[in-house]
């Protein structure tokens, strides 16, 4: 493979009190591409950071009773450790007080005046302090900022001004030449006729009012504007005006900024035009991914809904945190986090599927061949299918995360963990061990099994990395690991010893955990009920889904003919069904707090007819039925009276 380069950026956060589980969000995104390309072979620069001037941190500061840098210092500490605890493994940490950055943002703004770019003027108009943006009446929302909902006020001051409308032909000309410069698709329209079709203003670039920012070098009382501070730090970081670093000519432009939706503005407006104006080169894709929102809303410290992802990861472990943030929502969209959403994941996929198909497969390679995988093995039925879906995953899998649609790459992945599954329940190595003469085939189920785990510990290694080394760790093997290697199959060598392992992801009770992590986050929990009481639900911030996800899913009418509970599960019922398919299928359903077998016999009901199987309580059940949550403590099952069975609803 040819030697190349990639570049990735995070922003960089301003460091105004604790980060939340939605800050992770991007960070774990950008970790897990930088994995990747790394496994790829690329030389990756990886690069995050901490944006620390402007009022705002000036007047908690001041309130702490502390110098603005001492109250950085702290929180900028915290950051970090948060950063070592989620396994991100960035190439350079930036501060925006770092000298050298400093000394390059003020040549940048010198640079600029000098040829025009910048000029001096006074500024009056409505200001967000804690956004450190302007913004004109028209583009406020119910008369507060429309990034963060708060009041906004008149500021009149002395300031130097960026000449953006002098850009913006040259700025929509160059949107056409490059289609994917802003991603997603949604990014860009909104970023041409919310912003740029009412006509480009000028931006201010300087601040008199307070004093913690960058001096301008020739005018002193002026402080650099965050935005165009904190901005260069892409290329500062790289050494552009500075002798920090040699990597500018290395790296630049950006391979991609990954940034949230309520910052796409400046990244795809005044930055481009910074850089423009300074010549130089354009990042290559500007990605302006979703909130990850709590209860319908953003998450906010002052709203005392914030989830603090090192009480999540002490609890349920990084890579469980790791796994379902990249998992759980489509990376463009807005998504709901829910702590039951996140205990729903961790034992459906991690425990159940995953964890289990670990455990089992080396636990059986120690029973029956004492640990080491023997040579003599006889091929069967079942194993093309796994080996086939086996070496082709790897393709799938890069595809996802070369879109940034990392839910689409995982659920390929665990497509292969639940083939896996299948595979041992298919061949049934239990009964092939009670016979002498089908030895060679329970190795050849054995192999198979091992050389699946093989290569599913090479493709989850950019998502969870931890979990990628234990999976390995079971190994007495080597060099057998590579990205390369992960879509050939055979390396396992004969004689391979397998350590048995423990469960990766115990299972977690969810009625006791949810108790639990209330009394950790009671404002948290009051909020959810609230919620939930709230049957008008704002469904705009629900995630969206395209007509191809959607597709996937069969709905189909069937009868209910029998219904009766599950022994051990006070909250299950049994349901046989038909479905007119000529075969009964049986589901599970978790509804017995509220119906009766008697209330369901005879019913024709809606199913999701293509759900993936899963036993609950010894049962396996082959569907799920639809049901409306209703309020808080009440679900009613959706009735189809009406219709005969084997119906497909669309």
């Amino acid at each position: 493979m040819p030697h190349k380069n990639f570049y990735i950026t995070t922003p960089i956060y301003y460091p105004s009190g604790k980060l939340h589980i939605g800050h992770s969000y991007t960070t774990v995104a950008a970790d897990t591409i930088s994995r990747y390309k790394r496994m790829q072979g690329y030389d990756v620069m990886f690069l995050t950071g901490t944006d620390e001037h402007g009022q705002k941190i000036e007047l908690k500061a001041a309130n702490a009773g502390v110098t603005p840098q001492q109250y950085v210092d702290e929180i900028v500490a915290g950051i970090k450790d948060l950063w070592k605890l989620l396994n991100i493994s960035y190439d350079k940490f930036i501060r925006t007080t770092d000298k050298y950055h400093e000394k390059s943002v003020q040549r940048i703004f010198e640079k600029l005046y000098e040829q025009g770019d910048i000029y001096k003027g006074s500024y009056k108009g409505l200001y967000c302090t804690p956004c450190e943006s302007f913004w004109t009446e028209s583009q406020l929302v119910d008369g507060k900022c429309p990034d963060c909902g708060r009041e906004v006020e008149q500021a009149e001051e002395e300031a130097y001004f960026l000449r953006l409308s002098k850009y913006a032909d040259r700025l929509i000309e160059y949107y056409d030449a490059h289609p994917d410069f802003i991603q997603p698709e949604s990014r860009k329209t909104e970023m041409v006729n919310n912003f740029i079709k009412p006509g480009l203003e000028d931006l201010c670039v300087s601040r008199t009012s307070f004093t913690w920012g960058i001096p301008v070098t020739f005018d002193p009382k002026h402080v650099v504007y965050v935005w165009l501070d904190a901005l260069s730090n892409y290329i500062t970081a790289l050494g552009y005006l500075n002798d920090e670093e040699n990597k500018f000519e290395k790296f630049w432009p950006a391979d991609i900024h990954l940034v949230g939706k309520e910052i796409v503005r400046f990244h795809t407006i005044v930055w481009p035009i910074m850089l423009m104006a300074l010549d130089l080169p354009l990042p290559k894709k500007v990605y302006g991914h979703g909130w990850l929102l709590l209860d319908g809303g953003k998450m906010s410290k002052s709203k005392g809904n914030v989830v603090d992802p090192v009480v999540l990861c002490e609890r349920y472990g990084v890579d469980a945190i790791r796994y379902f943030l990249l998992r759980e929502i489509p990376f463009g969209n807005d998504g709901v986090f829910s702590n039951e959403a996140l205990i729903n994941r961790i034992n459906s996929d991690l425990a159940n599927d995953l964890g289990n198909l670990v455990s089992r497969s080396t636990a059986m390679v120690e029973k029956y061949f004492g640990g080491v995988l023997p040579g003599n093995r006889e091929s069967g039925e079942f194993d093309y299918e796994l080996i086939n879906l086996a070496i082709e995953v790897k393709h799938s899998v890069e595809h996802g995360i070369d879109n940034l649609e990392f839910s689409t790459a995982l659920t390929d992945l665990f497509k292969l963990v639940s083939r896996t599954n299948k595979y041992i329940d298919e061949t049934a190595p239990w009964v092939l061990a009670k016979d002498e003469s089908k030895a060679a085939r329970l190795s050849a189920v054995m192999y198979n099994l091992c050389e699946s785990l093989r290569i599913i510990s090479i493709l989850i290694a950019p998502f969870m990395p931890d979990t990628a080394k234990a999976i390995q760790s079971c190994f007495d093997a080597t060099d057998i690991f590579s990205w390369e290697q992960a879509d050939t199959w055979g390396l396992l060598p004969d004689g391979t010893t397998i350590t048995k392992t423990a469960a990766l992801f115990p299972r977690i009770d969810m009625e006791t955990e949810i108790a639990a992590l209330n009394e950790i986050n009671p404002s948290a929990s009051a909020d959810a009920k609230a919620e939930k009481s709230d049957i008008k639900e704002n469904i705009t911030t629900l995630a969206q889904i395209g007509i191809e996800d959607f597709a996937k899913v069969e709905l189909r009418t069937a009868k209910v003919i029998t219904c009766e509970p599950i022994k051990k599960a006070k909250k299950l019922l049994k349901l046989t069904l038909d479905d007119g398919s000529g075969t009964e299928r049986i589901v599970a359903s978790g509804i017995a707090k509220w119906y009766t077998p008697e209330d369901l016999i005879g019913h024709t009901i809606i199913i999701v007819a293509n759900l993936k199987p899963a036993v609950f309580c010894g049962v396996e059940s082959n569907g799920m039925i639809l049901a409306a949550d209703c309020g808080e403590d009440d679900v009613k099952v959706i009735f189809a009276d009406n219709m005969p069975v084997g119906c497909k609803v669309r």
